[in-house]
């Protein structure tokens, strides 16, 4: 897994001097994931994981509120006899700085692996406005 990411992301990245090896990368990584603390956001939102169900709008309200920027939020599709989408992936956006950004494609700018991101074997795609969505407490 760790060497996919390398391999994907962190050879581009290698470019920047604060991010040209390895552990520089995932440390960094580590570091603006905490500094982001997305659980504790989410919390003050009143929005906790794996307990009940929340309208995607009023997640992505509240992450746009809390950071100013636009994260980009996957979900699994409901199963089958389910009504619900499941939270796969929060993504944010960072400038070559490291400071936020939205998530929303620059002009001319496309990647386009972000096809391919799979969790287990399944799919994850666009989350619905539309359909309650569940957070889950853990990732599988």
């Amino acid at each position: 897994y760790r060497k996919h990411e390398w391999d994907k992301h962190g050879t581009c990245a290698a470019t920047l001097q604060v991010l040209n090896s390895q552990k520089k990368y995932f440390g960094k990584a580590l570091e603006l994931y905490q500094h982001i603390g997305l659980n504790s956001c989410l919390l003050k939102a009143g929005i906790k994981p794996g307990s009940s169900y929340y309208q995607m709008t009023a997640i992505k309200e509240a992450l746009t509120k809390f950071y100013g920027v636009t994260p980009k939020i996957q979900c699994l599709p409901p199963e089958e006899g389910e009504k619900a989408q499941t939270i796969g992936q929060i993504e944010f956006c960072f400038t070559k700085e490291l400071q936020l950004r939205n998530c929303t494609a620059l002009k001319g700018e496309s990647d386009p692996m972000q096809a391919d991101l799979k969790l287990g074997t399944e799919e994850l795609s666009v989350c619905s406005d539309t359909l309650p969505t569940y957070y889950p407490s853990e990732v599988q």
